[in-house]
């Protein structure tokens, strides 16, 4: 599947830890566009219909062997059916050698070369697992998100509403600042959302009359992460009250980010809240609703009422302003 963003070979080279045998260039000029990876078995037979040359291939043992097991002749011209594809990167794993001729025919059709001392198979699952996250869908939107007990929760809700001030709290309470005021979010999978910082604001809050601050100068490295898996949302909003708050649980409520669901607890705020705590426990109750525990209909199964018509219902909320 084709992505709209890239990573650059350099940066590939380092985060993966692979060696360099071929590049036509400098590798910080060179980029990898595409999440699926590729084992160019096929190719090598003549079978080339559905070949795309913006995937990784890999050659791991099979393909080596099989490939020195040939004729020189004609171990050239299987290897040339793949290189003149001119596919965007070739892997070679397990530190086997090159076959012969292969780097004549990269530097023909320049198509760099990596080499990786892992076998080929944990070789692939590490950059299909790191491609799903350089690669990935993702959008900017402004809040703030924490790990509160192993859960990563994204606090969202109108400028000045406390959001920073909760999350300085919470981080004085032990628990660890993902990013504040904008949350870059990327889909790595149907079922999962990655919450992140942009790196030129990482680590730094703002809190209105103090001004910026660096949680891991002032609260070291155990007050931040780098990355986290969105678990929910927990929506601040003013204290309305004409407004009906939710106070059993029942409903199953979500916003929909990227196509992904995503729990969502909607919190009001006004004076002598405490929203540390509120969010700990909305954290720790949405870990227990994850494992099939749910609070409220336990109340209602030990008052003898029947929850027929307390029977939950999925809604979504419109938290998203684009």
């Amino acid at each position: 599947m084709q992505s709209q963003y890239s990573v650059s070979l350099k940066k590939l080279i380092e985060d993966i830890k692979l060696d360099v045998v071929y590049t036509p260039c400098e590798t910080e000029n060179l980029y990898i566009t595409s999440k699926e990876v590729n084992r160019p078995g096929l190719i090598f037979m003549g079978y080339d219909e559905y070949f795309d040359s913006s995937r990784v291939n890999f050659l791991g043992l099979n393909e080596v062997e099989y490939l020195n097991s040939l004729p020189s002749g004609e171990c050239y011209e299987k290897m040339e059916l793949l290189f003149k594809k001119q596919p965007s990167l070739v892997i070679i794993t397990r530190d086997l050698r090159c076959p012969d001729g292969m780097l004549t025919l990269a530097d023909k059709y320049s198509v760099p070369v990596l080499r990786s001392s892992v076998a080929t198979s944990g070789c692939m699952s590490q950059l299909i697992s790191y491609l799903s996250v350089e690669l990935a869908e993702r959008i900017t939107r402004h809040g703030v998100m924490v790990e509160v007990y192993g859960e990563g929760v994204l606090i969202l809700g109108d400028s000045g509403v406390g959001k920073s001030e909760t999350a300085l709290e919470l981080i004085k309470r032990g628990h660890r600042l993902i990013a504040d005021d904008a949350v870059e979010i990327r889909k790595v999978s149907s079922t999962t959302l990655l919450g992140s910082a942009p790196s030129n604001i990482r680590h730094f809050i703002e809190l209105r009359g103090v001004g910026i601050i660096n949680a891991r100068r002032i609260f070291g490295m155990g007050a931040i992460k780098l990355t986290e898996k969105i678990d929910m949302i927990v929506q601040l909003e003013q204290w309305d009250k004409d407004k009906v708050y939710e106070r059993l649980g029942l409903d199953d409520e979500y916003v929909e980010i990227l196509g992904n669901k995503v729990p969502v607890t909607v919190v009001p705020v006004r004076p002598g809240r405490n929203l540390s705590i509120i969010i700990e426990a909305a954290a720790m109750n949405n870990r227990q609703r994850k494992l099939g525990y749910n609070a409220a209909k336990e109340l209602l199964h030990n008052l003898g009422m029947t929850d027929e018509e307390f029977m939950p219902k999925e809604r979504e909320l419109e938290l998203w302003h684009d």
